[in-house]
This record gives C-alpha cells, structure tokens and sequence, in this order.
C-alpha cells in the first residue's frame, strides 16, 4: 500500500467507539434501565432464602460465597464478562435485529419469577439463579423483541456455567472418577507396563511404596466445566452449522476425561521413576506433579489441541462442499 492511501485508510474505532454505537443503536433504553434495576433489586432483597451458609437475602451474596469455596464454580465470577464482550461481538447483528416492544415476551419473564419462586420455597438458590440469568434474558425480549431475542441467545446461554454444581456434583464426580481411575490404571499398567495394584479409584504400586486415590477432587470436573465453556464459545463462533457446533460441544465430554487422565498417568509415572530410582522418595514426587500450579494446566492441552484439530476437519469438510466452494460450483456450471 502507497503512503498517500495508508494516509487516506479510515482509522478503526476504537473498543470504546464501537461500545458508543451499539448503546446508541438501542432504543427505549429508560425502560430497559429501570425493568433491569429493578430486576436487580428484588434478587439482591428477595433472592435467598437459604441463610444456614451466609445469612443474607442477597443472591448476589449467596453466589460469591459458593464460587469463593468451590473451584469447580469459581468460572462463575467471569461468565458476565463472557456475555457480555460476545455480545460485544455480536454487535452488528445486535443492532441490525429489528427492535420494538414484545409484550408475548412478559410470559418469558413470569416464567423466571416462577423458577425463581420455586427455588426460593424449596431453598435451592441455584434454581433461583436459573430465574436470575433467564429473567435478564426475558427482559431484553420484552424491550427489544423477538429478533434481539434470536441473535443474543448464543451469549445468554452461557449464563448456564453460571450456575453453580455444590453437592450436585456428586453424580458426575463419581462416574468421572471411576472412568478416570480405570483408564489410568489400564495405561499404566498394560501400555507402560507399571506393576500397579487399582482398587476402585485407587491407584498403587505392587509393594503399596506409592498411593494415589483418584478422589472427587481429581475426577476432572472443573477442568471439564472450562473445557465444555471454551469448546461452547468456540462452536458457536466458528461454525454456522448446528450439527457442527454440536460435534464441538459434545467433544468437549471425552477430550475432558482425556486431559485428566494424562495428568493422572504422569503422576504414576513421575511416582514409579523416582521410587526405582530413589526408594522411598516415589510418593513425594507424584504428589509434586499432583499439586505443580503449572502441570495441573495439563488436561488442557490434549483438550485444545484435539478441539483445533477438530475444527479443522470439519473447516475442510467444508471447502469440499459444492454449495460453499465457489470454485467447485464454476467447474460444475461449465460442464
């Protein structure tokens, strides 16, 4: 590019500029600004009922305390901030969705208060925050319509990893657990020919010198939650068709287990080499990988790696399609 045409190039708005246009661009924003205080309001008064872990009415109170002592939740304090720089991406189809007011969407929010409702009698506030992040979606509906309902559903369903697991985790911390243990054991043992002993989700070498119990803590879920959130973000971003953001999404499950079994496997293996090496020193270096803040970022790497490859596939599936590739419909308009 010449001098006088760099000189000439329009300079790209900036984040805050682009921030301006899609606010602007949104009408009826009193309304939306005192439907969403208010919303805001009731849940921070009103959205608690469970006062045995952190006697407050606020449900906002009542999440900070669950992601504070949970690490599988604690994805939740940025899952706002995912919303809303995708909405942020989504801007130019945010504000070219016709706007107007869509009264059918106060059925939405009446079913929000009913979740809501239900969670608080039954004090379950995790059902409550269903109705929480479900409401702030039906709200927008109700201001800007249908078609802003249909563009921003993508971002508003990220709200899900919002939610937190607490003693629901149980039922997929137990199976993943046992999948884990059972597949680590396998490599070890038959692949790298380890003498090891498992017994259930434990882990041990033949002379009980090493012992590892692949605990709900280890069962991979919080890697699994961060896994299924970015593999989620990625197949809605990069593919238009369904089935393949599906394919990305449920990718997510055994990529996942995958990655925590790398992890476990290095563990065994760090415990056996050191322990031949130097007898008695075996259980000290598994529990150095176990509890490394560097190699704990393990099971994300098969995990990301097998999610591009994926991608990449499924992106060449696509060059190969008459109906997308330019060049093969030409070839195929001159015969």
């Amino acid at each position: 590019m010449s001098e006088p045409e760099k000189q000439n190039e329009a300079p790209q708005p900036s984040v805050m500029d682009e921030i301006s246009r899609l606010w602007a661009g949104l009408p009826d924003k009193p309304l939306f600004l005192a439907l969403i205080g208010t919303w805001l309001v009731f849940f921070h008064f009103l959205g608690n009922s469970t006062l045995g872990y952190v006697d407050t009415h606020s449900l906002y109170a009542w999440m900070n305390y669950t992601y504070s002592t949970s690490k599988d939740d604690e994805l939740g304090y940025i899952i706002p901030l995912i919303v809303l720089g995708l909405c942020y991406w989504k801007r130019d189809d945010l504000l070219a969705a016709p706007k107007r007011t869509w009264w059918p969407a106060l059925a939405l929010v009446a079913l929000a208060l009913a979740i809501h409702l239900i969670g608080y009698v039954i004090q379950q506030a995790r059902v409550s925050i269903v109705g929480f992040y479900f409401g702030i979606y039906a709200l927008t509906g109700l201001v800007w319509g249908p078609s802003w309902l249909r563009v921003s559903f993508f971002p508003c369903l990220l709200f899900a990893f919002g939610v937190p697991v607490g003693t629901m985790a149980e039922t997929v911390t137990v199976p993943l657990s046992h999948i884990a243990s059972d597949i680590t054991g396998w490599i070890c043992g038959t692949l790298l020919g380890i003498d090891i002993i498992q017994e259930g989700v434990q882990i041990s070498d033949s002379q009980r010198r090493y012992t590892y119990a692949i605990a709900a803590a280890c069962s991979g879920l919080r890697s699994l939650i961060v896994t299924l959130a970015f593999f989620t973000i990625y197949g809605f971003v990069a593919f238009t068709k369904k089935w393949k953001t599906g394919v990305i999404i449920l990718s997510a499950f055994p990529l996942a287990v995958a990655g925590n079994v790398l992890r476990l496997t290095l563990i065994i293996l760090a415990a056996e080499m050191v322990e031949t090496a130097k007898p008695g020193d075996g259980q000290a270096a598994g529990n150095f990988v176990h509890d490394n803040g560097i190699l704990s970022l393990l099971p994300y790497v098969p995990a990301f790696i097998g999610m591009f490859i994926l991608g990449r596939l499924i992106k060449e599936d696509d060059q190969s399609d008459p109906e997308t590739d330019p060049t093969l419909s030409g070839k195929e308009t001159n015969e």
